[in-house]
């Protein structure tokens, strides 16, 4: 019997958490820890075995996409990390234009001898956590690096010959006036990065920032909607084109990986604190590095997505982009009709939140600011339609249906 060959080449992500600082920042909810030296080797030895692990449920598939995150991944140092690439090109099939990315802080990635070295090991995208060009307000963020060290690691990225430089910034920070984050916006964008992701502060439960709350002075609601617009215009005259809520890039230098979360494509996680969503499961491993070390990858959680919460998904992380939402891949993909949803977004269109274009519906800037409230009206309208089928089909009115 002529055997089936089976469909290789499927898109995936991968994602390797690196939960090592150099300190904890103040406003840091993330799987971080510091002063946890001595623990890399036996880390980077529990990542590789469950790189191992996993491999052969990605057989069928080409990786197109890496991303080290954490904490702070180039505190690992050049030759870990190059090693951890190493292993990864090894075991899985990895497109030879995959887009491999390494979060960094300033302070760690001014020698471009280690740039040098860790570009020729395949990465081609630098992200740099830089968050403000204010010194005082780094300190108070509880950030090791100064602005002149932000600067020098790009200066040092260019000559390694990386090409794909993102900077993070963060707005809404305690004391931060309109002038000291358009002063901001500006220093970064001299710099001339091919990405910035810009966000607005969320004081996390846990953190010290949240501990301090009561004493310190932020930004209102209204002030930090007047930096995001003005990040948006800013940021567009300058050439950045808006892809998601809170990112921005030259013509042709969006994230590829995060691209992943908000379209719905697959991606697999390592580490502890890290989530996958591979299979049409979603999943997700404890945050304990001791377990993890052990060779235990405890499960946060999993769970097998349905349909319907697909569904709610798709909404929710395709009002985050603004290529928005195609009605017709939405009618093809759910079996869903797009008309009941078009009836709200047509409202919020006469409120300058949404828009229609020949690719369907996106929201605007504005629409960003309450995306929460019209994707949750949006998600409530979706779930009527479906008791107005269910209670149609037991009429058995299948005219509605």
């Amino acid at each position: 019997m002529k055997k089936t060959a089976v469909k290789k080449g499927l898109p995936l992500g991968l994602y390797i958490h690196i939960p090592f600082c150099r300190s904890k920042c103040a406003y840091c909810d993330f799987y971080s820890l510091p002063d946890s030296e001595s623990r890399m080797d036996d880390y980077c030895h529990a990542l590789e075995r469950h790189l191992a692990e996993v491999a052969p449920q990605a057989s069928c598939h080409l990786v197109d996409t890496v991303y080290f995150g954490g904490g702070t991944p180039s505190y690992l140092g050049f030759e870990r990390l190059c090693r951890l690439l190493g292993t990864v090109k090894k075991l899985y099939k990895v497109d030879k234009n995959a887009e491999i990315t390494l979060e960094a802080n300033p302070d760690s990635v001014g020698d471009k001898k280690v740039l040098r070295c860790l570009r020729r090991a395949g990465f081609n995208r630098l992200s740099l956590g830089v968050q403000s060009s204010d010194d005082k307000m780094l300190r108070a963020m509880g950030r090791v690096h100064t602005w002149q060290q932000a600067c020098d690691a790009v200066a040092a990225a260019r000559k390694a010959g990386f090409k794909n430089i993102s900077l993070d910034l963060i707005y809404g920070l305690p004391g931060q006036t309109m002038e000291q984050w358009e002063n901001t916006l500006s220093d970064a964008v001299g710099l001339q990065p091919e990405h910035l992701s810009c966000y607005g502060l969320k004081l996390e439960e846990g953190t010290p920032l949240y501990s301090r709350r009561e004493e310190l002075t932020f930004p209102n609601e209204e002030q930090q909607a007047d930096m995001y617009l003005y990040t948006v215009e800013f940021l567009k005259q300058c050439g950045y084109e808006q892809y998601e809520i809170s990112n921005f890039a030259k013509p042709g230098f969006a994230s590829r990986h995060n691209l992943k979360y908000w379209l719905l494509q697959e991606y697999a996680g390592f580490g502890p604190g890290a989530y996958s969503d591979f299979g049409n499961v979603r999943y997700g491993y404890v945050r304990d590095l001791d377990a993890y070390l052990k060779g235990e990858l405890r499960l946060q959680e999993s769970e097998t997505v349905d349909p319907d919460e697909r569904e709610r998904e798709y909404l929710m992380l395709r009002l985050r982009t603004t290529r928005g939402i195609d009605p017709k891949e939405f009618a093809y993909r759910f079996r869903q009709r797009f008309d009941p949803l078009a009836a709200l977004l047509r409202r919020c269109a006469g409120q300058g939140l949404a828009e229609e274009d020949a690719g369907g519906w996106h929201l605007t800037p504005k629409g960003f600011l309450v995306s929460n409230e019209i994707i949750a009206q949006l998600q409530n309208e979706l779930a009527r339609e479906k008791n107005r089928r269910l209670e149609a089909a037991a009429r058995g009115d299948y005219r509605m249906v």
